[in-house]
């Protein structure tokens, strides 16, 4: 891989990285305003709300910052990125299931390699389908 490829990969890893803290301050702060401010009284309900809004900063991070797709369709990119959150969070979850429920390890240690996968997956899916 050329020099200039290999920086270029970098700079979207850290772009993707800032971007994942960005997304993932949106939901905590949205969380906490639908808990604290709205008072939707079940926090599945309140994570749920929440979630919208950090997959959408996420989503348009990836768009414009990290991967800076903007030729290909909105519409098209966006079904993409919801497809490919949509199987990560069944393998997270098939993850944490074998991990914690099957095995009976530590919940959190799964939660933090089924997170590590996820963010791998997610920026290789990212890269080569959404927004190639």
């Amino acid at each position: 891989m050329p020099a200039s490829a290999k920086a270029a990969l970098g700079g979207q890893v850290v772009r993707y990285i800032i971007n994942g803290l960005v997304a993932t301050a949106v939901h905590f702060g949205m969380l906490r305003f639908c808990m604290e401010v709205l008072h939707v009284p079940l926090a599945g309900e309140a994570n749920a709300i929440a979630a919208c809004f950090g997959i959408t900063a996420s989503f348009l991070g990836s768009r414009y910052f990290v991967f800076r797709g903007q030729e290909g369709s909105v519409v098209k990119q966006g079904s993409l990125f919801l497809g490919v959150y949509a199987v990560i969070a069944l393998l997270h979850a098939t993850v944490m299931y074998v991990w914690a429920d099957r095995l009976g390890f530590d919940y959190r240690v799964g939660f933090v390699l089924a997170t590590c996968m996820q963010m791998a997956f997610s920026f290789v899916a990212n890269k080569l389908l959404v927004f190639k």
